[in-house]
């Protein structure tokens, strides 16, 4: 393992992270563009948790912008792009396809509220869906409606990252829940920002956790079974967030406050178990 793969492997699957179990469950040949993928994803979206001036992550995010040109022209300075380079080819993955991730991670520094599930469907999308058609593409795949079926998967994960995240989302100001289903919910923001666990919290957290755990289901079942063994890791990131969504509900939704997370046995049992 060169340098480059290696950086990738701990910053994007450390032991015990789901993507550490899910990559388990993928061709051999696979794992390490894939590694490389979600490496390159997590740099961009950790800008919003590094950088709280608007205008030096405005910088950050155009140096991306250069830097994937110069991944897709074969000049890559970054650990994550180098490692990525050499997979962009045969998995036809081209620049304008990668730029989207930067538009994602662009808009949490254009707002930090959405007022209806047409807004967020479209952050989740950007921030989902745009990386697991980019995983679908280095996996392989034979039926070309596989794409945008992880694109589905991947839209519903991020939909379930914002359940299983408001607490520490809310703590950096951020509610990724639709402003009209607050109001709907008589829920505010600064009741979510304060910790507050009242029955309408939880009445909307109930809503919010059915709605992700549907879309992953009906996911999950659109994959086609031809490529089912070859997108299997998406699979299993797909079954863990189910997972844990239940392990949400079963707390009562007590999750401002602290982060639920799977056990690592339990995360090896269910991406064994995922077909």
């Amino acid at each position: 393992m060169n340098a480059s793969d290696a950086y990738c492997r701990q910053k994007a699957a450390p032991p015990g992270s789901n993507l550490y179990y899910a990559l388990l469950m993928a061709p051999p040949a696979r794992r390490a563009a894939a590694c490389a993928l979600h490496a390159l994803c997590q740099e961009i979206a950790e800008v919003k948790d590094e950088v709280h001036e608007p205008s030096v992550a405005s910088a950050k995010l155009a140096w991306w912008r250069t830097e994937i040109a110069a991944l897709c022209a074969g000049r890559p300075t970054h650990p994550a792009s180098k490692a990525l380079r050499p997979h962009l080819e045969k998995a036809g993955i081209h620049q304008s396809a990668l730029l989207q991730l930067i538009d994602g991670a662009e808009m949490d520094f254009e707002q930090m509220r959405y007022l209806d599930l047409p807004a967020l469907d479209r952050y989740c999308r950007l921030n989902g869906g745009q990386p697991a058609i980019l995983a679908a593409h280095l996996y392989g795949f034979s039926n070309p409606q596989t794409p945008s079926c992880a694109e589905s998967l991947g839209q519903a994960m991020a939909l379930a990252r914002t359940v299983a995240n408001v607490g520490a989302d809310a703590r950096r100001g951020y509610i990724y829940f639709p402003v009209d289903e607050l109001q709907r919910f008589d829920v505010t923001a600064a009741a979510i920002q304060n910790g507050g666990y009242s029955g309408q919290f939880k009445s909307l957290m109930r809503h919010q956790t059915q709605r992700a755990r549907e879309q992953l289901q009906a996911a999950q079942a659109a994959l086609p079974a031809a490529d089912r063994r070859r997108q299997r890791a998406l699979l299993v990131l797909a079954r863990l967030h189910l997972a844990l969504l239940d392990e949400i509900e079963l707390s009562q939704f007590e999750i401002l406050h602290q982060r639920i997370d799977l056990t690592p046995l339990r995360k090896l049992w269910i991406a064994w178990r995922t077909r």
